[in-house]
């Protein structure tokens, strides 16, 4: 009886010896996790498909306003048409960039992070590795200043569609609804410059006016509008979320390097030391 009462505490003990591993393993792998990498990687990454994904079908829906309302000739639009196509194709390489660019830099966040380091055991920096962090802390500077641009860019269509919404809001207020003076209230596209000023017809007035504000391409537009230069505004915060971390990994692996020069130097004068006093006792057993 007895030997299978110690056989069963054996088997029990090391039961929770293994779970103990287990949960003590999980532990330093969420340990080496690089947090705020992980959430710029996810912020950049939705801010850039809402910018890309409501910006195209935003385009799309623009193009279709224009050509049945305030461009009826196709040759008066057709430069527009050219250049919102070649941002279709321009959002689909920013989106494949951005999607690269982001596992790139939670890679490098995963292998600068010292919690990453103690996992995979003695850590020494390199001026190749050094090198790498200073060009992406540049590059993050550059994309940053550009989305910059980028989001005061999608800005202007924003203003655009809501000045036409609040006169047709204007339209349909109590005071002005069903007066004379309502055909009065226009909105000439022209003068945004999207349009040359032969355009025909380019000015929507009165009811008209009212009528595309109702219809479900302005609707959509408008709000895919507003939430594409939020994507852009997100992605702008990623990047300088990316930029800060980046910049706090180049210094790490700064002191590191300077670090390791410096336990270097210890060693080598240690066992120079060392080396010194063994031939120290040799000489004294000699003479002894």
């Amino acid at each position: 009886m007895k030997p299978a009462m110690e056989t069963a505490a054996e088997e029990n003990a090391e039961q929770s010896q293994e779970r103990k591993g287990c949960f003590e393993c999980c532990i330093k792998c969420l340990g080496g996790v690089p947090y705020a990498s992980l959430v710029a990687t996810i912020l950049c990454f939705s801010g850039v498909a809402l910018f890309c994904g409501c910006g195209h079908v935003a385009l799309a829906g623009t193009v279709a306003i224009l050509e049945q309302h305030f461009s009826t000739n196709t040759s008066d639009h057709a430069l527009l048409s050219e250049v919102i196509q070649l941002m279709q194709y321009v959002i689909y390489g920013i989106a494949s960039f951005f999607f690269l660019y982001g596992i790139i830099l939670l890679a490098e966040g995963f292998y600068t992070t010292s919690a990453v380091k103690e996992l995979h055991g003695e850590f020494k920096t390199t001026a190749c590795g050094r090198c790498i962090s200073g060009m992406f802390v540049f590059l993050t500077y550059v994309l940053g200043v550009a989305w910059l641009g980028v989001f005061g860019f999608s800005a202007v269509p924003v203003f655009m569609f809501y000045n036409i919404w609040s006169t047709c809001e204007v339209i349909k207020s109590p005071q002005t609804n069903g007066t004379a003076g309502v055909e009065q209230i226009c909105v000439d596209i022209r003068q945004y410059g999207i349009i040359p000023w032969n355009a025909f017809p380019g000015r929507i007035c009165g009811s008209a006016l009212e009528n595309i504000c109702n219809t479900n391409e302005f609707y959509m537009s408008y709000h895919l509008f507003i939430v594409a230069c939020a994507g852009a505004g997100a992605t702008v915060i990623a990047l300088i979320h990316f930029l800060m971390i980046l910049s706090s990994n180049w210094a790490y692996l700064k002191d590191a390097s300077k670090m390791q020069a410096y336990q270097d130097i210890k060693a080598k004068e240690e066992q120079e030391l060392q080396d010194i006093q063994s031939r120290s006792k040799e000489q004294l057993n000699s003479y002894t």
